[in-house]
């Protein structure tokens, strides 16, 4: 999938994301997920990248998942899906790194986003987000290390994109896709997105559509 889209695939992606999309559930745990059916994509990322933010943007709703300045808002898996394509859910994780909370509650969600990335087989694709301006961190390849040995299917999106200079967001892109050589379960392309002006949400809508169609 290149950033390269064409006009059906992009209304596809649009159509897809038109409806109505509605909280489903919230799993504290990995015995608290909602039972496997629709095909899931996970959004994964560190703290305060703007996971939240994205799902927004690509719903077209203000305040359907949770934001918040504070890192560690969302503490628990959110799930979300709409009342016109019950073929797709999207998966809000809890931020991994740095957050606002004890440390005993940190590594319990850190312990979960990894085991629900290594073992749900509903999960069709995570897109892993990187903000644009800081670009891919230690604790990000830990997390692709996981993907990678799950044999998930993965991409990177880079966030915030309306933040760097375009000089600044190539060099971020390339040195990303350099570093995703090295990792088998990783796609090669690189998406750059801005949830405030809504660079790349049309064309993360299209990939996803068209995921929906190869596994459907």
């Amino acid at each position: 999938m290149t950033t390269e889209i064409d006009a059906e695939l992009t209304e596809r992606g649009r159509r897809l994301f038109a409806g109505d999309w509605h909280f489903v559930a919230a799993a504290p745990s990995i015995a608290a997920l909602p039972p496997m059916g629709a095909l899931e994509v996970a959004f994964a990322g560190r703290s305060n990248v703007g996971k939240s933010s994205l799902i927004n943007a690509l719903t077209g709703r203000n305040a359907l998942a949770r934001t918040s300045h504070t890192p560690g808002r969302t503490q628990e898996l959110i799930f979300f899906e709409s009342a016109d394509h019950a073929g797709l859910r999207l998966v809000d994780m809890p931020g991994y790194g740095y957050a606002a909370a004890p440390k005993t509650k940190v590594a319990a969600w850190t312990l979960l986003i990894h085991q629900f990335l290594a073992g749900r087989a509903s999960l069709a694709r995570v897109y892993v987000l990187i903000d644009a301006r800081h670009g891919l961190k230690d604790v990000d390849l830990d997390v692709l290390k996981t993907l990678d040995k799950a044999a998930m299917s993965y991409q990177i999106v880079l966030t915030k994109a309306d933040q760097v200079k375009p000089a600044e967001l190539d060099a971020c892109v390339g040195a990303t896709k350099a570093a995703l050589s090295r990792h088998p379960a990783a796609f090669p392309d690189v998406l750059a997105t801005s949830s405030r002006s809504g660079a790349g949400i049309a064309v993360l809508r299209a990939a996803m559509a068209q995921l929906l169609a190869e596994r459907g």
